[in-house]
Formats: C-alpha cells, sequence, structure tokens
C-alpha cells in the first residue's frame, strides 16, 4: 500500500482512479434510473445513509460512493449490472463489508451494489448433502440451518456471524477448521454468476464435478472482478461423533511454531491448530476470561475430533510431541463448555485487540510450516524496528498468518510505519515460499505487492482474463491490480 497527502488528524488517502466528472454530473438522472430498475427502498443516495457504505473491515481507508443498489434478486442485479455497463458505470459488490482488504473500498463515482438483503435459503438436501443459498446469507446462518438435524458448513471464518457466503466466494475465505475441511474452494459445488454485461450463468451445480473447465476454480476468490455471484451452493457435512480442544503454553514463539511443524510432520492432522503470542493472550484472556496462561510466550490451540476413544489417541500422540519443546503447560478439555471456553477466545481475538489499540492492520500471508520458527524470529524483529507493537494470531497448521500491527491512524507516520511493517512481513513470506493472502484478499491492501510475487508476464496473463470478461475494467475497480501497472487506456478513463 501507499499513502499519500496524509497529515496528523486527518485520515490516511489510498491512490484512487478519478472519479469521471461527466458520471458525476449525471447523478440525479443515475439515482433515477437505478431506482425504476430496483424499485422502492432498493437505492440509496442521499449523503447520510450513504455513510456506512464508505469503507469495510480495512476502515483506514474510506470513499462516499456515488450511489448504493440494494437488489433483491438475481434478476435485479442483472438489470442493474447491464444499465451500469451500458453506461460506463463503475461497480463495487459488497456483503457484509467484513473484507479486511479493503476489497469493498468504493469509488467516488461508483455503484455499490450490496447483496445482504438477498439472504434466501433455497434449498437444503440431506440426503445429497447439499445447500443451495443466496449470496447475502451469513457464513453461520448455513450450519444454523441444517445443524438440528446433525449436519455443518465446514468453512468457519472468524467473522462468520456476519460475513456472507457471496463474500466468502470472492475472497476464497478459510477459517480454524480449514486445516482438515479446507477453505470456500473445497466446499463449493455451484454457482449462480452475473457477468457486467448482465448475462446470468449457472455454473456446477448438486453434482460433485462439473465438466468443462475449471469455471468453478476462477470465480472463486476473484474479488469481484470478474462478475457478481448472487447464489451458491455448498457441500453439508455431518457432524462429527464429538470434538475436544486443548491448549499447550510454551516459553517463546518459535518453540511454539517448531512444535506446530512437529505436529504437522507427524502427519497428524488436527481439525484446528491456532496460534497466538503473548499480546493476544492477555488480550483475549481479558476480553473472554477462557482460563489462559498469562505467563506463556506463545500458546496453540489444538482440536481433534471423532469417537471418544479417537480423541483420546490424537490427544495423547500430540500432547507427546508438545512435551519435546518443554511447554508451560498443557491442558486438554473435559467437556463441550471447556472447549468453547477454549474457542471463544480465539473467535474473540480481532475484537479483544481493538480494545487495547486504537486501530491495528492484520496481514494474511501464508507459509510453509517448516518456516514458522524463522518468521515468526522476524516478525519480533520488524516490530522493534517499525517500532510498532504487534499481537501474532493465526491459522497455524496451514501457516496461514494473521500479525495484527498496532497503529494509530491519526497519526500519519505511525500508519507509515505500520504500512511499511506490513509490506515487509508479506514480501518475507513470499521469499520464504510462501504467497501474499491465504483468505483475506488482495484488495487494496497488497495490491502494490502484487508485483513481488508475481512476475510481469504472469500480471499480464491475470489482466488479460479480467479483461476479457470486463473489457471497460467496471468491475471493482481499483483492486488487486497495482495502479501504476495497470494499461494506461484504462487508467485515464
Amino acid at each position: 500500500m501507499r499513502i499519500f497527502a496524509t497529515d496528523k488528524g486527518t485520515p490516511p488517502v489510498i491512490a484512487q482512479p478519478a472519479p469521471k466528472p461527466e458520471i458525476l454530473a449525471r447523478r440525479a438522472e443515475i439515482l433515477a434510473a437505478l431506482s425504476a430498475l430496483v424499485p422502492g427502498d432498493g437505492v440509496i443516495g442521499d449523503a447520510t445513509r450513504l455513510k456506512p457504505y464508505e469503507t469495510d473491515g480495512l476502515a483506514a481507508y474510506r470513499e462516499v460512493p456515488l450511489a448504493v443498489v440494494l437488489p433483491r434478486t438475481t434478476e435485479q442485479v442483472a438489470a442493474v449490472l447491464r444499465y451500469c455497463h451500458e453506461t460506463g458505470l463503475r461497480v463495487v459488490p459488497r456483503g457484509a463489508g467484513t473484507s479486511l482488504s479493503g476489497g469493498a473500498l468504493p469509488l467516488a463515482d461508483s455503484v455499490v451494489i450490496g447483496l445482504m438483503r438477498m439472504n434466501r435459503i433455497l434449498d437444503i438436501n440431506l440426503e445429497d448433502r447439499f445447500a443451495v443459498v443466496e449470496a447475502g446469507v451469513t457464513n453461520i446462518g448455513i450450519t444454523k440451518a441444517v445443524e438440528d438435524d446433525g449436519f455443518f458448513y465446514a468453512p468457519d471464518p472468524s467473522s462468520q456471524l456476519a460475513c456472507m457466503i457471496g463474500g466468502n466466494v470472492m475472497m476464497n475465505s478459510g477459517g480454524a477448521h480449514c486445516l482438515k475441511y479446507g477453505v470456500t474452494a473445497n466446499n463449493l459445488l455451484g454457482l449462480k454468476f452475473v457477468t457486467i454485461e448482465g448475462e446470468v450463468i449457472d455454473i456446477g451445480g448438486a453434482h460433485l464435478d462439473a465438466a468443462g473447465y475449471d469455471w468453478l476454480g476462477l470465480i472463486t476468490g476473484s474479488e469481484g472482478q470478474l462478475g457478481i455471484v448472487t447464489e451458491v451452493t455448498v457441500r453439508i457435512l455431518r457432524g462429527p461423533e464429538g470434538a475436544r480442544a486443548m491448549l499447550a503454553a510454551f516459553k517463546g514463539t518459535e518453540i511454539a511454531g517448531a512444535a506446530v511443524d512437529a505436529i504437522i510432520g507427524s502427519g497428524i492432522i488436527p481439525v484446528a491448530l491456532e496460534f497466538m503470542d503473548k499480546p493476544c493472550i492477555h488480550a483475549c484472556e481479558a476480553f473472554a476470561h477462557a482460563g489462559y496462561p498469562l505467563d506463556a510466550e506463545a500458546m496453540l490451540i489444538i482440536e481433534v475430533e471423532g469417537s471418544t476413544a479417537e480423541q483420546d489417541d490424537l490427544l495423547n500422540r500430540i500432547k507427546a510431541i508438545c512435551e519435546r519443546f518443554d511447554p508451560i503447560s498443557l491442558k486438554v478439555a473435559d467437556s463441550v463448555e471447556q472447549s468453547l471456553a477454549i474457542w471463544k477466545g480465539r473467535k474473540g481475538a480481532f475484537g479483544a485487540v481493538g480494545r487495547i489499540s486504537p486501530d491495528y492492520l492484520c496481514m494474511d500471508g501464508t507459509i510453509p510450516t517448516s518456516e514458522l520458527p524463522f518468521v515468526l524470529k522476524r516478525i519480533g524483529e520488524m516490530s522493534a524496528q517499525f517500532d510498532l507493537k504487534v499481537a501474532n494470531v493465526f491459522h497455524a497448521g496451514d501457516g496461514n498468518l494473521h500479525p495484527l500491527i498496532m497503529f494509530d491512524a491519526n497519526d500519519a507516520d505511525s500508519f507509515r510505519r505500520a504500512e511499511e511493517f506490513g509490506a515487509a512481513i508479506l514480501t518475507l513470506c513470499v521469499e520464504v515460499g510462501g504467497c501474499l493472502t491465504g483468505e483475506h484478499g488482495v484488495g487494496v491492501e497488497k495490491r502494490d505487492l502484487m508485483s513481488v510475487q508475481f512476475t510481469a508476464r504472469e500480471l499480464d496473463q491475470q489482466r488479460a482474463l479480467k479483461t476479457a470478461f470486463d473489457p471497460q475494467w467496471l468491475l471493482n475497480p481499483s483492486k488487486v491490480f497495482p495502479l501504476q501497472e495497470t494499461p494506461a487506456a484504462i487508467a485515464a478513463e
């Protein structure tokens, strides 16, 4: 990311394409046309009601959009996209706005299409184990709809109470349990997808594999660059016989990282394997009162599932591995209530850190687990280098890091150092064989780092694919691709 023209006391500004004067001049006409397509209270145009849409979970950046449209049907989404295509209007898709990469940050001349009113569960088939839901259904809402029958939807991002399945598809979200069950892409069967021209396309369906090209794989994780998803067909899974969590506390972050690598290297795949360092442990304990060990420098939350005998076997094997690293304490939950208490702190970690810092950046790099000790050591050294505190909480089992860099957004120098710190962490992730993002997406946060991971030719291929779906580059503009490398004809629009 790059900061432009910031002063202490004013919000940071990120480079965005200049608004098109001819679009701004036609605002009243555009609002009227959109209102005809989505009647009633489906269009927001007044300044006060537009304010909640000026930012997403990366709240350091803000821009009030031209208009917000709240469709209720796929047909309305198609009609709005068709109109925007014909008019040259930029479009920003939005779900719950929980994106931590600025994926739903609007432009001043853009139309935000919010999918939160498309929140119906359309079909549940327990025999074939799938559910068809609209894009505005919350992640947890899918599990709530099937849990009484003994089923669940596996991906569980920390924001699952609020985040919506359409956004999960666009960012290919994961969660604590993705170590065993996979991320969103591994739990999808089909999509209903609307192109910028307003064409509605059905991809995949209730069957396991779709014929032909892997369009499902292409669209998942595409961050709204190729079109808008309005319906999703997901796998639902039979719930396990039972599950138990354990805590393993260690004297150092590098030691805990080595324990993680040893567990994964042994061939054991827990259902979840989470990491928290001392600052995060203290913040979460003050928030959730989960009984976390405050004398530990780092802690692992490890969950296994299956029959009681299977749980006992796995926990005993994991305990034996952890004991090789001289733990401060090992605690195994004896009940469902104790397991829930252990997870309460982890699920509330982002909010808990928000209580001890006015702002933070949440990084999302992914690395090989064998590199955890080295990378955690370097993050500690970088913290001293940039003079900023950092709390580490992440999905350790698959190496998906979430360092929380604490700063003050009203202090331009503090924010500049936070961005540089974040860029250094992500660059390090790529250097050790990882990648820029595991589940948050690129958005505006990492767009200027794309050339760290990809060659110029690889980026050109990605842009060519984007152009094939969206020739005018109207869909979620200024995201993913570095602005200074955007084709000149597009940047000038």
